[in-house]
């Protein structure tokens, strides 16, 4: 067994992250901290050297732990009473306790054994006082690398995903034309606080959909009660083809603009990074629309480079003319090779 002091904010403290296999590198580059532990395709990488990680500003981790202990040898048959001897006395409590995998095939013949063990383990802690109802209190991550080894470590909820994994699974809609319709649909729930949904969703609001065949994006901003404007020279599929509050129009996507003003522009077009950057804060900085999600595909050997390039871009646009906004990007559970970002205006 090894175990690790509780984190001191002015020493070299170390992190657990979680992030789409195949995409570690991408997230330690990222975060520009030291590598202890990095592997291509585990789907997590631990890290040390720096005092604090803003999750809100790392597009590719799914999920920010501080790293307290680690049991490197659980026997098979009591993992229960090395495990409870492992956590920390620091934090005294928590707010939830969250047994995790990393996402792949591995990790997956897991579930089972977490399901299990889960109850057992929560029943101990609440026992002896560790769990509590308050939501403000750290969370307590297990993390199973496999069955014999566990990563044990805390999130702050003000500076982590509010799932467990990082992963918000969304349902396929059995009318939607495209599995498309998952990534928009999840970056609202991820990006948008509740007040935020409140005060920006609403029936009757005005949408363009730039790229927007076979019409997955175009159906969830229907699903949402917007009026459409679909813009593609290509064919919409299903419902939203012949749909009363989509107008589709078949024109060139980097081209079109609207005769007034739009609520929400949404962009998963296949172009290069750049382009479309530039493309999507002209229509925010002109005022031709209040707040956008679009997808950035990144290139496989820059991705960190092509991202930041495409952030910045849209950053000394929108600083030049002084005016203030929220820009956000994060690899989503439904994105592959791209990266979700929302842009919106913010009124003074």
């Amino acid at each position: 067994m090894r175990a690790m002091s509780t984190p001191n904010p002015t020493k070299s403290q170390q992190w657990l992250l979680y992030c789409r296999p195949g995409f570690e590198q991408d997230c330690l580059q990222e975060t520009q901290a030291a590598p202890l532990e990095v592997s291509a395709n585990s789907g997590f990488l631990i890290l040390q050297g720096k005092p604090r990680l803003n999750y809100g500003q790392l597009a590719f981790t799914r999920q920010l732990i501080t790293l307290l202990a680690e049991v490197s040898e659980l026997p098979d048959r009591d993992r229960l009473t090395p495990l409870l001897a492992a956590i920390p006395d620091t934090p005294a409590q928590f707010s939830a306790l969250w047994l995790e995998t990393p996402d792949t095939n591995d990790g997956k013949t897991l579930s089972g054994f977490i399901k299990r063990f889960q109850p057992l383990l929560e029943e101990k802690l609440r026992v002896s006082g560790r769990m509590a109802e308050n939501l403000r209190l750290p969370r307590l991550h297990i993390f199973f690398p496999d069955k014999n080894r566990v990563l044990i470590g805390i999130s702050d909820p003000q500076n982590s995903a509010a799932t467990a994994m990082g992963i918000l699974r969304m349902k396929m809609p059995y009318e939607a034309p495209s599995r498309s319709v998952l990534k928009l649909a999840e970056a609202f729930e991820v990006f948008l606080s509740e007040d935020e949904k409140t005060q920006w969703i609403r029936p009757g609001m005005r949408a363009v959909d730039l790229g927007a065949a076979p019409g997955g994006w175009t159906w969830h901003l229907v699903s949402l009660g917007m009026q459409v404007e679909a813009v593609d020279n290509g064919p919409l599929k299903g419902v939203v083809a012949d749909h009363p509050s989509v107008r589709h129009l078949r024109q060139d996507g980097f081209r079109y603009r609207p005769k007034h003003a739009v609520d929400w522009l949404v962009c998963d077009m296949i172009e290069q990074p750049g382009r479309v950057a530039a493309l999507i804060v002209d229509w925010v900085a002109s005022g031709s629309a209040s707040r956008a999600f679009f997808n950035l595909k990144l290139p496989m050997k820059k991705r960190v480079e092509a991202l930041k390039e495409a952030l910045a871009s849209i950053r000394e646009v929108l600083d030049k003319k002084g005016f203030k906004y929220r820009l956000q990007a994060k690899q989503l559970y439904h994105d592959r090779e791209e990266v979700t970002v929302f842009l919106a205006r913010i009124k003074r």
